[in-house]
């Protein structure tokens, strides 16, 4: 990997630690904090113990850095406390802080990135006609699995989850997760297709 690709890399690495750190420093409720930022813990060890062995394209490691930033900060204030969603929710009139909107569609969009890219280096697929479908299935699933989580704590935790939960007194917030996630898995897709086609050339 060249010397500049791999300073961008740990630029991102860099970032991402710094905002977990402070994050950490007095979050609202620690117990969320720690299951929020869960996902965050596990993935970067694995990213920066593979990135010799499997790079993955500078698009898609900004994507994940993007999300990390965007879980990191949810598990700063939990999702329902957010400023920017605060700020969101005034400026377009919104019924609830929509700050864990976001989050759920970055839960598609990020992934939906991550999922094309292993499929196609890892050539999964004999009929790439099938690659959008398959990754919209895999990110569906990962938020259902998600939900599955949130219904767990709810379950052992009782009271105590609900800044977890994020619910925000909405009974179709859990099938609303699973749509943004879904949407999110197409737009990137979409959008991103063909853009992420010429990093992966670069890979060759």
């Amino acid at each position: 990997m060249a010397y500049r690709g791999a300073r961008v890399e740990w630029a991102l690495v860099a970032i991402v630690l710094v905002a977990l750190a402070v994050s950490g420093i007095s979050p609202h409720d620690r117990l969320t904090w720690w299951m929020e930022v869960a996902p965050v813990l596990m993935a970067l060890p694995l990213l920066v113990a593979t990135h010799r062995r499997f790079p993955l394209t500078r698009l898609v490691l900004v994507l994940i850095a993007v999300h990390a930033l965007i879980l990191i900060l949810g598990a700063t204030y939990t999702y329902a406390r957010v400023p920017l969603g605060f700020w969101l929710q005034d400026v377009f009139d919104f019924a609830r802080n929509p700050y864990d909107r976001i989050g759920h569609f970055a839960q598609g969009f990020v992934p939906a990135m991550v999922a094309r890219e292993l499929l196609l280096r890892l050539q999964v697929l004999r009929r790439p006609r099938w690659l959008f479908f398959l990754v919209c299935c895999i990110c569906l699933a990962i938020s259902a699995t998600y939900e599955l989580i949130e219904w767990l704590a709810a379950v052992v935790m009782g009271g105590e989850a609900e800044d977890f939960l994020g619910t925000q007194g909405d009974p179709w917030d859990t099938q609303s997760d699973m749509a943004l996630a879904l949407l999110g898995a197409a737009l990137a897709q979409m959008l991103l297709g063909r853009w992420h086609d010429r990093w992966l050339v670069r890979l060759r």
